[in-house]
């Protein structure tokens, strides 16, 4: 049977480091699930760990990144113009999973977006709705509240489900929406002939919160704003998803002049200590994760041992 390896978990636990030690160990390639990572020329602000890897371009049109010797899939994908959903990463990373098990590798999805790795393992019935822009571009006129309307009266079960977060969120209704309407829902056409292994990083809060906080200070001495400014000078809008998103949509006010480089700092500290207790909610729901605290001794010796019995297991010799 064909076996994925997942690596999840929140923000700043060493997730690339482990998924670079065991695809070294058990001849494996790492394919990322990180929704920030995907956009070209969006690095520092979204921690790529790419600062000893080199890009190998596969044709002409694309490629992928090398570090250590070990191939990292799906980072740089599309540029920070472009859209790009959940079917769009799944149905990439499951081409390229698929090439791996031809070349009798073990793909390890590494990251910490919960609804990528749902939506690769498990499947999402939503996945096969297209978008629909021409409704897309009538709903964006409405307000959030005629949204929430418009919602309950297509699918009041999906609208009473939403959280108060949901509700104020257009581009989430509007998904909604598009999904209730339409006419058919194709299930995702996901794999089911592999044996998954999810092993889940996780650390006390206080530590957690140390490790993000210097992880970003270091961003900041690598040249976090320098990014920014090249980006704008690109002509990228800050009205665009991924400059909106962490690590970058933070930069905003002190670029308009409203706010200190230490206030900037301060509160992009402050969103991603939150974006990491809103990782571990979600992954904590999933009981299949087997999870290793970091700060605790011989952590990695035990994930290895845990990936070695369940990788040898039922293999044909």
């Amino acid at each position: 049977m064909n076996k994925i390896l997942v690596i999840c978990g929140p923000t700043a636990t060493g997730k690339t480091s482990l998924g670079i030690n065991l695809a070294k160990m058990f001849n494996g390639e790492i394919v990322s699930a990180d929704s920030r990572q995907v956009y070209k020329g969006m690095d520092i602000g979204t921690g790529k760990d790419i600062e000893n890897g080199k890009w190998i371009m596969d044709n002409g049109k694309s490629g992928h990144w090398e570090v250590e010797g070990i191939p990292v899939w799906l980072l740089d994908v599309v540029t920070p113009t472009q859209e790009f959903s959940v079917a769009q990463y799944v149905e990439l990373a499951q081409k390229i999973i698929e090439d791996i098990w031809q070349r009798e590798k073990l793909p390890i999805i590494v990251g910490g977006t919960g609804f990528y790795i749902k939506g690769l393992t498990d499947g999402i019935e939503t996945l096969g709705v297209e978008p629909n822009w021409e409704l897309r571009n009538r709903l964006e006129k409405f307000s959030v509240q005629k949204l929430f309307e418009i919602l309950a009266r297509l699918d009041s079960s999906k609208a009473a489900s939403m959280n108060a977060s949901d509700r104020k969120n257009p581009r989430r209704l509007i998904r909604a929406i598009e999904i209730a309407n339409a006419k058919t829902q194709k299930p995702a056409k996901t794999q089911k002939n592999f044996d998954t292994l999810l092993i889940g990083l996780k650390a006390p809060y206080q530590q957690l919160y140390q490790r993000i906080d210097e992880r970003v200070d270091k961003q900041v001495k690598m040249g976090a704003e320098e990014e920014v400014k090249k980006l704008i000078k690109k002509g990228y809008q800050w009205d665009l998803p991924a400059m909106s998103a962490m690590g970058y949509g933070v930069w905003r006010p002190y670029f308009e002049g409203k706010e200190t480089l230490g206030e900037v700092i301060k509160r992009w500290k402050f969103d991603e200590h939150s974006y990491a207790r809103r990782q571990m909610t979600w992954f904590k729901r999933d009981k299949r994760v087997h999870w290793f605290d970091i700060v605790e001794k011989s952590w990695e010796k035990r994930v290895e041992d845990l990936v070695k019995s369940w990788y040898n297991k039922d293999i044909k010799n």
